[in-house]
């Protein structure tokens, strides 16, 4: 399993996981691409090398233009504000051509966000209207983290209890103390740690990134580190490097990771745990299931959606009796058992349940493979079957059929049979 590891002894903003995501590898100019898919103008975006204590770093810079003769540093104090809704931000993003996923990301981290400025303010969602999250530098670096994320590719993010600072801030509404009432709403149910340098170390945005993205809080995992990378804030600490480190590698064995024996827990393209027994395959697969009486029947189709995308195996809906003879649904997901965590914390934010049951479950299982046959349609995707060496299924890929079908004019029936039909000579 690839893991990404945030160590936040300097505490975490946007800009700093940003800078820490483009120092292990992603693409500045891919980033740059992904970025100009959202209807945002007035900004660009840059980096620069930096020292830290002697720690070398990527600072990532959001320059927003004032007018078109002035540019400032998104570090510049005072610099122009834009105060945007938090209804105006999620037609912004739904409007855009952002991949789903980073959209559905983006928009996850707008509501969290603004459900924790509706609390403290004591107003409704709707009527959120953001100061400085809702300024230019502020949406890219939300936006950004959910592309740069994607790029980068990993199965999993831990972080380390991020340090809080101390002291006052100056905000749109007023001085509050750090950590910020927003930032402290947003880190609920995150372990933190207290620290002397008397400044916000853990931003809004920051606190979000964590809350959102991270499914463990602790020390670092036992993991094959592969790459190294520093995002630079904008302050020079009095007594701390001003850096967000971020650690990609495997993750190993807890008994295997101080043993030097090199094996790795199976990356989530082989995780399955697959072994042979006599011929027959088998894997192991985590069980998640929860019972909702009170959901809008209409979510489910997006709760589903969400959970796919996620890397779940497969999601189901049983219909089910429930206590005081109401009817409801059992929703069941099965996954990677490295997965379950994220899966049902998924579970927890997109349906009413109020928790969810785990277990683990062996499955017998063919094995399988897709080939392509030649049909009068063209070539067809076909799964085979294989138990103990024979094929004992051959059954052909519906989307693939559908695809030949629209192309040739055809019922999608006739394509199927016929590569069935193609496929009996396997």
């Amino acid at each position: 399993m690839k893991l990404l590891y945030l160590d936040c002894f300097a505490g975490i903003s946007g800009d700093m996981f940003l800078g820490a995501l483009l120092d292990l590898g992603v693409s500045e100019d891919s980033l740059r691409k992904e970025l100009s898919k959202l209807e945002l103008a007035g900004y660009s975006i840059s980096t620069r090398r930096v020292i830290k204590q002697n720690i070398s770093a990527t600072k990532f810079d959001v320059m927003v233009a004032e007018d078109p003769a002035l540019h400032r540093s998104a570090a510049t104090p005072n610099y122009h504000h834009e105060h945007r809704g938090y209804a105006e931000i999620v037609a912004m993003i739904e409007k855009s051509t952002l991949a789903k996923k980073t959209k559905q990301r983006a928009l996850s981290l707008f509501r969290r966000i603004g459900e924790a400025e509706a609390k403290i303010h004591g107003i409704d969602l709707e009527k959120v209207h953001f100061h400085e999250v809702g300024a230019l530098d502020s949406i890219v670096d939300i936006v950004g983290a959910c592309v740069a994320v994607e790029m980068l590719g990993v199965d999993e993010i831990q972080a380390s209890p991020p340090r809080l600072g101390s002291g006052f801030v100056e905000t749109a509404h007023g001085r509050f103390p750090v950590p910020a009432p927003a930032t402290l709403e947003l880190l609920k149910g995150v372990p933190t740690q207290s620290s002397n340098e008397p400044v916000e170390l853990v931003t809004p945005t920051g606190a979000a990134i964590l809350a959102e993205f991270c499914t463990q809080f602790g020390p670092m995992p036992a993991m094959r580190v592969e790459k190294i990378g520093y995002g630079a804030g904008s302050r020079d600490l009095d007594k701390t490097p001003n850096v967000l480190r971020a650690v990609v590698g495997e993750a190993v064995n807890e008994s295997e990771g101080g043993s030097g024996s090199g094996r790795e827990i199976q990356s989530k393209s082989t995780s399955k745990s697959r072994s042979r027994k006599d011929g027959e395959e088998t894997d192991t697969v985590a069980v998640l299931e929860t019972n909702v009486d009170d959901m809008n029947p209409q979510w489910f189709g997006e709760v589903m959606e969400r959970l796919l995308e996620a890397d779940a195996l497969d999601v189901f809906l049983t219909p089910v009796q429930m206590k005081k003879n109401r009817p409801g649904t059992m929703l069941t997901v099965l996954c990677e058992p490295g997965a379950a965590k994220r899966m049902a914390k998924l579970l927890l934010i997109h349906t009413t349940s109020f928790g969810v049951r785990v277990h683990e479950a062996q499955r017998h299982k063919l094995a399988r493979k897709i080939v392509k046959v030649k049909t009068k349609f063209g070539e067809i995707e076909v799964k085979i079957g294989r138990l103990r060496g024979k094929i004992v299924s051959r059954s052909p890929e519906f989307e693939s059929c559908k695809r030949a079908a629209a192309k040739a004019g055809v019922v999608v029936r006739e394509v199927y049979e016929e590569a069935q039909h193609r496929a009996g000579a396997l």
